[in-house]
């Protein structure tokens, strides 16, 4: 690993930030291959005079399981290969304005807009490095395929992560046979790397964590927002930057997630659970996040019937994917739903909330199956 981002890597290794891992020295590999072929664009003859052909690399793709390294890696990248202007961004958070910008162009009503739109990222940025891949809207998919093919083209470089291959993005997605071509792009013009070695980095962020705070209220509210950056490695005082996400829910309608960042989402019991919300809702969300932030849980009245069974219906498909949830509530599960109807079978949710608790259900993967 003689590259810039082998050197980096290997100084984490020795300094013992990181821990020895063959299936990240292949992403650090990849990486500086990247490097090499940007830095013989910039300084050779043939670079100078046709440095915007789609040949050679034209990005890297790592996926894998959930805290494995995949965004450290690519901030390594995004550090210290040499080449400006670069960006680093979310990449809902970048979609979002792909869409804006073909919104704009297509006013004019002059050219090809999406053509157009990516003449002027290739303009923006020479590098893109996209945190968290993921495909799950129909106007993404749509798209996506086109708009990389043109960027690859104008020059621009890519480094992504994902939880998935690139043959599962947008799986069982909406007319996905229109989004196949993306997938062929990426396993044609990328080195796509699985990042799934034996440390769960993910897992030291969570250790001393505590995930259920009572009650409700300022300190719980700082307690969990402490979370979550930890969980996500994002600097705090973009706070205000945190991306949300339209979560596509069975291709008819979509739930707004009011933050989402690397797997992580943040939900209030009122939006989540007070606001009428079906078995298709909960589903969407347990198997895109693994893991889940909710604050307000209130104690649930007798009146408050609906609301107890949309929540068990819930905590039954967190658990069922081993989604890990942290919450504020004002009382302990055993006194979350004390009397109604439906009090008797709550008390299966508590025993889950209980198990979701331990050590044992943290460590488990994000959707491992089990007895």
């Amino acid at each position: 690993m003689s590259g810039p981002v082998g050197r980096a890597y290997e100084e984490l290794v020795r300094a013992g930030e990181l821990k020895p891992d063959a299936a990240q020295e292949r992403a650090v590999v990849a990486l500086d291959r990247l490097e090499r072929e940007l830095y013989s664009k910039r300084t050779g003859l043939l670079g100078k005079l046709f440095n915007n052909r789609n040949d050679g690399l034209s990005g890297v793709y790592l996926w894998g399981g959930v805290g494995r390294g995949k965004s450290m890696l690519m901030d390594l990248a995004f550090e210290h290969v040499a080449v400006q202007p670069k960006r680093r961004v979310h990449f809902h958070a970048f979609m979002l304005e792909a869409h804006a910008r073909l919104r704009e162009k297509r006013k004019d009503e002059e050219g090809d807009p999406l053509e157009r739109v990516a003449d002027d990222i290739a303009d923006e940025v020479k590098l893109l490095c996209f945190d968290e891949m993921v495909v799950n809207n129909p106007a993404d998919a749509m798209i996506l395929s086109r708009l990389f093919e043109h960027l690859l083209e104008r020059g621009v470089r890519v480094v992504t992560t994902s939880n998935r291959p690139p043959h599962d993005l947008y799986k069982d997605g909406l007319n996905r046979e229109l989004f196949l071509p993306f997938i062929h792009l990426i396993e044609r013009r990328f080195d796509v790397v699985e990042v799934d070695g034996p440390t769960d980095y993910r897992m030291d962020r969570l250790s001393g964590v505590k995930v259920w705070h009572v009650p409700n209220g300022p300190e719980a509210t700082q307690a969990l927002s402490t979370a979550f950056f930890k969980l996500t490695d994002y600097p705090v005082e973009d706070r205000a930057k945190v991306p949300t996400e339209e979560l596509e829910v069975g291709g008819r309608r979509t739930l707004h997630v009011p933050k989402s960042l690397k797997g992580v989402a943040v939900f209030s019991f009122k939006r989540l659970v007070g606001e009428a919300r079906g078995a298709a809702d909960y589903l969407a969300v347990a198997q895109r996040f693994h893991t889940v932030i909710i604050v307000g849980i209130p104690v649930m009245t007798r009146e408050m019937r609906n609301e107890a069974a949309r929540f068990v219906t819930l905590v039954d498909a967190l658990y069922e994917h081993r989604v890990k949830l942290l919450a504020a509530a004002d009382a302990e599960p055993s006194g979350l739903y004390p009397a109604g109807d439906g009090s008797f079978e709550f008390q299966r949710t508590v025993s889950r909330l209980e198990e979701m608790r331990s050590a044992e259900y943290l460590a488990e993967g994000h959707g491992t199956d089990h007895a």
